[in-house]
């Protein structure tokens, strides 16, 4: 694609809650992204990064409670921006209650092995939601795309 080009378009799919579909979201994601050449590669495995961790939650959310509806993932290329959804039918949670992670350089951080996903995307991404109740949660995350 050439530099000019402001790739737009989406793909949407649902996969079963299995860890085994992880390489597979990861894969169409992160292709998806690299649509837009703008997009560095290192911005690129953070977006797999994220919705790696995103489904992960979603998986284990609805292995909690044994619902096998599968889970939704979307991703939009908009023109300046990268926006990943990922939807779950798992009990929810209260998002407020995330705790922030210590700094990476401290000691403090090397207590933290696990819980680590959704201050992750906060992290990597532009910008994180979440959305959470009994009837589930979505995931959405945003990466601007700057010119070179």
């Amino acid at each position: 694609m050439s530099s000019n080009a402001r790739p737009v378009g989406s793909v949407e799919f649902a996969v079963p809650p299995m860890p085994e579909y992880l390489q597979f979201v990861r894969a169409i994601v992160g292709a998806t992204a690299a649509l837009d050449d703008r997009l560095q590669p290192g911005r690129v495995a953070d977006v797999r990064l994220v919705v790696s961790e995103a489904a992960t939650n979603a998986i284990r959310a609805q292995a909690a409670i044994q619902v096998t509806t599968p889970i939704l993932v979307r991703c939009d290329l908009t023109g300046d921006r990268i926006v990943v959804e990922v939807a779950d039918h798992g009990p929810g949670f209260d998002p407020s209650a995330v705790p922030a992670l210590p700094e990476v350089e401290t000691p403090e951080r090397l207590r933290h092995e696990s819980g680590l996903g959704v201050s992750l995307m906060r992290q990597l991404a532009d910008s994180a939601e979440l959305e959470s109740g009994s009837d589930g949660t979505v995931v959405k995350f945003t990466f601007v795309v700057a010119d070179a």
